[in-house]
């Protein structure tokens, strides 16, 4: 384990580096404070942190709080390492956010023992982190494809709204749909139908942009929320997608199928609601069904003005 010693003495610093060391660890040293600090705020900071509390530029105290004042997940383990016995001063150090306390003169045999403490904690740390991680994974993605599920890319479209409006970007959502998908379910079965969505997820990640976000509303359906440029053609990152899939053979059981996309795509204004954008999108998806399939359809372009939504204003 990487540990950090802040201690101003040199010959104090120099032992406690020894006995760690020894002990298998890697050992890093600052002098003071402020030098601590500084390593701390480092993206690969030390996980454990043995601190001293009288020391020039920033004391043991002021270092502990400011550590704890950082936004992170992953908080160090910090020993304050004190020649104060008294129970006031103890208390003082902890209620700073030490995690543990060691007394100066230190005893080796204490200081592994203690240091053994801190890496426990920090393992347990890292393995709750490890588990919500995954049940908020589990939670905002779709079982077959391992898209983001439906709740989870409507999360996103709201947020994405709100920072359009904020930085006054332009916010496009597709409404993709598998044409004819029923007809694959009915004559190869399920399994191939299975294996028709999950080649398509490939497909999204391979043609999507960095900024390009999607999620299966269900079934068949597609979300794809992208934002873009002012003045750009909205068309053209979804008529991509389109003409990618349409270009595709795609691997099943049954053989190689081709299949085809239909997409409605419409454009959120400062008003926008996430509302009315999947209903714009939707009208505009059942309009290239209706034309043909295979096509992206511009809400926007059945009255050839864009779509009146709350808080704007139709030109």
């Amino acid at each position: 384990m990487r540990i950090l010693i802040a201690e101003d003495d040199f010959t104090s610093r120099a032992m406690l580096a020894a006995v760690l060391r020894k002990s298998g660890h890697e050992v890093l040293e600052a002098g003071n404070g402020a030098e601590a600090w500084e390593m701390l705020q480092q993206p690969q900071a030390p996980k454990l942190v043995i601190v001293d509390w009288m020391m020039p530029e920033l004391d043991g105290l002021e270092l502990v709080r400011l550590v704890r004042s950082l936004p992170t997940d992953h908080p160090p383990y910090l020993i304050m390492l004190t020649a104060k016995g008294e129970k006031a001063d103890i208390i003082t150090g902890l209620d700073a956010g030490a995690n543990d306390y060691l007394g100066k003169p230190f005893d080796p045999g204490e200081l592994r023992a203690r240091v053994e403490v801190g890496s426990r904690m920090i393992e347990m740390q890292a393995a709750l982190i490890a588990s919500r991680e995954a049940l908020v994974h589990q939670a905002t993605r779709d079982p077959l494809t391992g898209m983001f599920n439906r709740r989870a890319i409507l999360d996103h479209l709201d947020k994405e709204l709100a920072h359009a409006r904020r930085h006054g970007e332009l916010l496009a959502v597709g409404m993709c749909d598998i044409d004819h998908f029923k007809r694959i379910n009915d004559t190869h079965g399920h399994q191939t139908g299975d294996e028709v969505l999950c080649s398509l997820t490939q497909i999204f990640k391979h043609s999507l942009r960095q900024h390009d976000t999607v999620g299966r509303m269900g079934g068949e359906e597609f979300l794809v929320v992208s934002t873009m440029q002012a003045g750009a053609d909205c068309r053209l990152p979804f008529d991509r997608i389109r003409q990618l899939v349409a270009d595709s053979r795609i691997a099943t059981r049954s053989g190689d199928l081709a299949i085809t996309l239909s997409i409605g795509v419409a454009l959120a204004g400062s008003g926008a609601t996430v509302d009315t954008l999947l209903e714009a999108s939707d009208l505009a998806l059942y309009r290239a069904k209706g034309a043909g399939r295979n096509r992206v359809v511009l809400a926007q372009d059945q009255e050839d003005t864009p779509i009146s939504l709350p808080g704007e204003d139709a030109p």
